[in-house]
């Protein structure tokens, strides 16, 4: 294919300048070989694509007919490599993220900010989910990043962004006692307020109450960490939630930290990527500004 490629490309000089001079000019080769490239087409064709003249040659019914195809179809693949060279210049492209509201609210605004001031033409998509929705969504290739905690590492490379730490919290007004240092087994016994089942956030503390001989059963499950928070906040119960995400809410007062006699292990959010499969451009460029800007913090 790619010798008839090239063959169509002399054939459209030609067509172009009616003139076989001229056309080996342009094209940098020998006018001999010019003129047996047309031969090599007209033969593989079995038509005859130019009458001769004695100002060069016009194309004839049939050649006129193929150029026009020949013409579309060479200023698409130039039009592709174009746009190919601006992708890699990030002149033009698209980014597709996937994480949670969470997590971009709480830590990609900002990289998200500086990259697209840098690059405006970069069009940049955010896919919403919880870790184990955003990773398999990584894995099939419908987004170009995923940032999500506890992936397989043995299917993604991993650059860690921020550890997070798993507390119980509840509303200032909530009858317990604040000064208390509290075992597991009392904090089992609270009405819990915990996120869905299928949070990966959700799942670690039960590991971890688990791993110590506890169940926990939560009075309330929730899909949406804001409405755990407002729940808390009004006296519904302690509720299980990132010390992270509601620094604002603890700063304030709304929210109250339970003092614990256990630590429970830290997390991190990763920035992932699909191990040996290369990044687009946009990708790439995201994944370094990224890495870059957690260095210099």
């Amino acid at each position: 294919m790619s010798v008839k490629l090239e063959l169509y490309r002399v054939f459209k000089e030609v067509a172009e300048v009616g003139n076989i001079t001229a056309a080996a000019q342009a094209l940098y080769i020998s006018q001999s070989a010019v003129s047996q490239s047309i031969k090599q087409l007209e033969h593989d064709l079995q038509t005859r694509l130019f009458a001769r003249n004695s100002r060069g040659v016009t194309l004839t019914a049939e050649g006129q007919m193929l150029y026009e195809y020949v013409r579309s179809a060479m200023g698409l693949l130039e039009t592709g490599e174009e746009k190919l060279s601006q992708t890699r210049e990030l002149q033009m492209g698209k980014l597709i993220i996937g994480a949670s509201d969470t997590v971009t609210s709480q830590f990609l605004l900002p990289y998200l900010d500086s990259f697209h001031k840098q690059h405006p033409a970069i069009h940049i998509q955010i896919v919403s989910g919880r870790s184990h929705k955003v990773l398999g969504l990584l894995q099939s290739g419908k987004v170009d990043i995923a940032f999500a905690s506890t992936p397989n590492e043995g299917s993604f490379e991993t650059i860690p962004c921020f550890a997070t730490h798993s507390i119980f919290v509840a509303g200032a007004e909530y009858p317990c006692d604040f000064d208390h240092v509290y075992s597991l087994e009392e904090i089992a016994q609270f009405p819990l307020i915990l996120l869905e089942r299928k949070a990966s956030s959700r799942l670690f503390l039960e590991k971890y109450f688990l791993q110590n001989g506890l169940h926990l059963h939560p009075e309330i499950e929730l899909g949406a960490r804001s409405l755990l928070v407002d729940l808390a906040a009004i006296g519904f119960g302690v509720a299980g939630v990132t010390e992270e995400f509601v620094h604002r809410e603890l700063d304030s007062g709304r929210l109250r930290k339970l003092r614990t006699s256990f630590d429970i292990p830290a997390r991190s959010v990763d920035l992932c990527v699909l191990r040996d499969v290369p990044l687009t451009s946009a990708a790439q460029r995201f994944s370094d500004f990224v890495r870059g800007s957690l260095h210099r913090d």
